[in-house]
């Protein structure tokens, strides 16, 4: 797996956005993140910045303005943040995150049976 740049919760929010609708101008990223996000505009234009830098994102200058799209895909994002997670919370073991979960969180049945199947899955 390659090595991916670590993407901070803000700048989550940003990825999302560009995911889902890219390519994009900063003012459509601002503009899609203003329902949700109290940012000044600086402040989104300060992250894009920040996820070009980590080559999280690329730009292409069409006429007058940027268009960012992302560089990394948000399965590959997802994945490595999840890798992290599991690593630093539980030194890398799936059972004993698993065990947490199911205790401390609330299943309904149809989450049940998901995770059955899914598990089913696993041992075919």
């Amino acid at each position: 797996m390659r090595e991916l740049p670590h993407i901070s919760d803000a700048e989550w929010d940003v990825m999302k956005i560009v995911w889902q609708a890219a390519p994009l101008t900063a003012a459509e990223i601002i503009e899609r993140l203003s329902g949700s996000k109290p940012w000044k505009p600086k402040t989104t234009k300060t992250l894009i910045g920040r996820l070009v830098q980590k080559q999280a994102l690329g730009c292409n200058k069409d006429n007058r303005e940027y268009l960012y799209f992302p560089l990394v895909s948000e399965d590959e994002c997802v994945q490595a943040e999840s890798h992290s997670f599991l690593q630093r919370i539980f030194g890398g073991s799936l059972k004993p995150m698993m065990a947490h979960f199911l205790e401390t969180e609330k299943l309904s049945s149809e989450d049940i049976r998901e995770l059955k199947e899914l598990l089913q899955k696993k041992v075919k």
